[in-house]
């Protein structure tokens, strides 16, 4: 059977996902074993496979440096440092389901940062989502009933973080080319990381942390090489959707393979967090779908220009 470019799309996006998942698995399986700005600085330097995969016939190889609005290269370079540093030593601290839980604030926070930064109009909708993912959150953490500690933070700031990195993509508009946002993403963790950390640098000890080392990597590199491909098969909003099987993919790690059960409350609070992500997801998609609608209807009202025997 056949499948059609937007089926294939979403297959991709969810291979994608599922690769960023177990990624993660394998930088929490390094706990105490590498430094965690090691373990991010490795994204890196596997990141740099993809690089022949994103380059056009005929691009400069120049574009990969901040030479289109540097200003917003540099932001995003900077924001892709501080989420890859902050959301490996969070997996590292926390269970994956309430790392997780935190880092799916980043389209809620994105929200809020448009309004302020781009002067954005957001639905009531839009606001209602907003709250129920801080809610969630809030149940997750639980403040005054349970100690937070920097494993929270630094959830937290992964997902502010990659917010950033979205505002300063959408600023910089729609001439940045695809390597130019590639070298971005690849300086944040070579140089930041890598810099890092120099201080506290050890070469893994055994085959299995070179494994996982590898894993966490290769993985990280594959899952963003698949979630490009599966951009230029089917829309923006349906390669989102599938990010929230993440969540699925967390909890299986933690029970089967970490021995990190979930009590009541933080498993309510997870479900919320991702029913709220699902919920601005189809917000966006249903208001892309009626400008669609809205378009093709103007169009059909627009009177056809004359034709030259018209004219006559």
């Amino acid at each position: 059977m056949k499948l059609s470019p937007p089926t294939k799309g979403l297959l991709l996006s969810l291979l994608g996902f599922a690769a960023f998942s177990i990624s993660d698995a394998f930088s929490k399986l390094l706990t105490g074993r590498l430094n965690p700005f090691e373990v991010a600085f490795s994204g890196g330097v596997f990141g740099l496979l993809l690089v022949p995969f994103v380059k056009t016939r005929g691009q400069s190889w120049l574009n990969i440096l901040p030479i289109q609005k540097p200003d917003m290269w540099w932001i995003r370079a900077i924001a892709t440092f501080i989420a890859t540093a902050a959301s490996v030593e969070s997996f590292m601290l926390l269970s994956m389901p309430e790392a997780l839980s935190l880092m799916f604030l980043m389209p809620f926070i994105a929200t809020i940062l448009s309004v302020v930064a781009l002067k954005e109009k957001v639905s009531p909708w839009g606001w209602v989502a907003v709250a129920i993912g801080f809610l969630g959150v809030l149940i997750v953490l639980r403040p005054g009933v349970r100690p937070l500690h920097f494993g929270h933070a630094c959830a937290l700031a992964a997902a502010i973080a990659s917010a950033v990195n979205v505002i300063a993509y959408r600023v910089a508009g729609t001439g940045t080319t695809k390597l130019g946002v590639l070298g971005s993403s690849l300086a944040g963790p070579l140089l930041g990381d890598g810099l890092l950390a120099l201080p506290n640098f050890t070469w893994p000890d055994t085959v299995a942390d070179w494994g996982n080392l590898f894993g966490y990597g290769f993985l990280a590199a594959l899952g963003q090489l698949l979630i490009m491909l599966a951009a230029t098969l089917t829309p923006a909003s349906r390669v989102a959707l599938p990010q929230y099987t993440q969540m699925v993919w967390a909890v299986l790690f933690s029970y089967t393979l970490f021995h990190e059960p979930l009590d009541k409350w933080t498993i309510i609070g997870v479900t919320v967090v991702t029913l709220s992500g699902m919920l601005d997801w189809f917000r966006k998609h249903l208001l892309i779908l009626k400008q669609r609608r809205l378009a093709r209807k103007q169009a059909r009202l627009q009177p056809a220009s004359p034709t030259p025997a018209d004219a006559k």
